[in-house]
């Protein structure tokens, strides 16, 4: 790595006093990550991310997320490539990148004994704040979380929800630029997802702020305005959502048959379409859905199998990345 300028060279020495606007948060070049015996963690990482973006890196566990969080955050040392965050290189000015970066990891690391205040004041201590404005920052941090009724509460009497967003507040103390998220939802159950979600969307408006998120949870990066991602260590798509979905110019039809076997061989050899026995269902990319649900019935049908149930669905983020990597998504699949 070099300490050359990049797009997000910054004259500031860090916090949240005057300085340049930047156009990118987080910007890297073939960013690789090597550990001793060979195994490529990751491998030639190319990143944007824009100032005020909320962004997900999105890839199966094991893929590569948390390692390139890591290198991000001047945590671990990248074998290669150029990375610079608010405006900081990561090698040659890891020290601004810590200060200019809040980071949340997968496991809390709050103390279960304090109150919700004391563990705030503590480590807005540990990042240099005077008490008084300790204190301060602590007000607002709880306000800001929603949770300052519960300033006196102890950390382990919170729910999942509520310690994540506790948790979210500590990372916010020093008034970081950047706020690297790290599967911020794990472990919580569907409605605590959500609501966390609604709080993060609010957080990047009110406190100005990249939001910057691992996930393996596809339909979260719905929430964000680009993605990337990740596979084996390779960036294998990057773009909006809705971008990502819509360059696939296909519709999905999904068929529940009484053979679901034989109806996928009798499409791909009747109509020569790709179609895929999942077990439960018969799923077959199409262009237009209004044109091809009717022909594939018809066919079925007359060969003596029974269709219970037949739908059409847009492209979604399991097919972006099916398409770029050959295989369904599978959080479970990603590199050791």
């Amino acid at each position: 790595m070099t300490g050359r300028p990049s797009p997000t060279t910054d004259t500031a020495a860090g916090g949240r006093g005057t300085r340049r606007a930047l156009p990118y948060a987080v910007h890297t070049r073939g960013l690789t990550k090597t550990y001793p015996g060979g195994q490529d963690a990751v491998r030639g990482v190319d990143l944007t991310v824009a100032t005020g973006e909320m962004f997900a890196f999105l890839g199966p566990n094991g893929a590569g997320k948390s390692t390139t969080v890591s290198m991000l955050c001047a945590l671990k040392r990248p074998s290669a490539g150029d990375a610079w965050v608010a405006g900081a290189n990561v090698l040659t000015e890891s020290h601004l990148v810590r200060r200019r970066v809040g980071v949340l990891f997968q496991h809390s690391a709050l103390e279960p004994d304090l109150t919700c205040a004391q563990s705030l004041q503590l480590h807005a201590r540990l990042h240099g704040l005077s008490r008084s404005d300790a204190r301060s920052r602590t007000g607002q941090v709880l306000s800001a979380a929603r949770l300052a009724e519960h300033r006196h509460a102890r950390v382990r009497t919170l729910s999942g929800g509520m310690r994540r967003r506790l948790d979210i507040a500590r990372a916010l103390l020093h008034e970081p630029r950047v706020l690297f998220l790290d599967e911020p939802t794990a472990g919580l159950d569907p409605p605590a997802r959500a609501r966390l979600w609604q709080h993060l969307r609010r957080l990047r408006e009110d406190e100005r702020i990249t939001v910057f998120v691992t996930t393996h949870y596809l339909e979260e990066a719905e929430y964000c305005d680009r993605l990337a991602i990740i596979d084996h260590g390779r960036i294998v798509a990057h773009g909006t959502p809705a971008g990502l979905k819509s360059a696939l110019g296909q519709e999905t039809v999904r068929l529940r048959t009484s053979d679901n076997r034989r109806a996928a061989a009798l499409l791909r050899t009747d109509h020569g379409r790709t179609a895929f026995d999942g077990g439960e269902e018969v799923t077959v990319p199409v262009t237009d859905s209004a044109e091809w649900l009717p022909r594939l019935c018809a066919t079925l049908g007359a060969h003596g199998i029974h269709i219970h149930r037949a739908t059409a669905t847009v492209p979604t983020l399991d097919d972006v990345f099916f398409h770029h990597t050959g295989r369904p998504f599978d959080p479970e699949s990603g590199t050791p």
